[in-house]
C-alpha cells in the first residue's frame, strides 16, 4: 500500500508595522517560516512585491525545492547505479510571469547541476541518471510548469 507523508509549517507574519494593513505601503511582508526541530526561515515576498531583498521568497524557496529534489534524487540513484559522485552544484533558475490582474504563475525552472564522478568511465551513465532523477522528483512531479535540467558532469580533474 502506497505511504502517504504530510508535512507541517507555521507562517507567522511579522511585518506589523503599528497599523496593520491599513494601506498598501503600510504594512511590511516580512514573516517567519518554522517547523518543529528547525531552525526558522526568515522570509518575505519578492522584492518587486515590496519585499525584503536580504529574505527568503516563496518564489526562490520553490526553485530551491526543486534544485534540492532533484539533487536528493540524483545521489540516490548514482549510489545505487555504483556511479561515485565527488562534487554536486546547482545553479536554478525559475522565470514567473505576471498577469494583468496582478496576479501569476511559474511558467519554467531550469536547474544546472554541475557534478563531478571520480572516474571518466562514469560520466555517461551519470549525465543519464539525471533523467531518472526528473521523473522522481516528488517536487517536479507536483507543479503545472516544465523543469528542465541541463547536466553537465565530468569525471575527475586531471594532475
Amino acid at each position: 500500500m502506497p505511504r502517504r507523508h504530510t508535512y507541517e509549517v507555521s507562517v507567522a507574519w511579522t511585518g506589523n508595522r503599528g497599523s496593520g494593513t491599513s494601506g498598501y505601503r503600510d504594512y511590511g511582508r516580512d514573516h517567519q517560516v518554522a517547523a518543529e526541530g528547525r531552525p526558522p526561515i526568515e522570509a518575505s515576498s519578492e522584492p518587486l512585491f515590496r519585499g525584503d531583498p536580504a529574505r527568503w521568497n516563496p518564489e526562490l524557496e520553490l526553485t530551491a525545492a526543486l534544485s534540492q529534489c532533484h539533487m536528493l534524487w540524483y545521489l540516490h540513484l548514482c549510489a545505487d547505479s555504483g556511479v561515485v559522485v565527488t562534487s554536486y552544484a546547482d545553479d536554478a533558475y525559475g522565470a514567473m510571469q505576471e498577469t494583468e490582474d496582478g496576479s501569476g504563475q511559474f511558467t519554467e525552472a531550469v536547474l544546472r547541476p554541475r557534478v563531478t564522478v571520480s572516474s571518466p568511465d562514469m560520466v555517461a551513465a551519470a549525465v543519464r541518471l539525471h533523467e531518472q532523477a526528473h521523473a522522481n522528483c516528488f517536487i517536479a512531479r507536483s507543479v503545472s510548469f516544465p523543469v528542465r535540467h541541463e547536466p553537465v558532469v565530468t569525471g575527475p580533474p586531471c594532475n
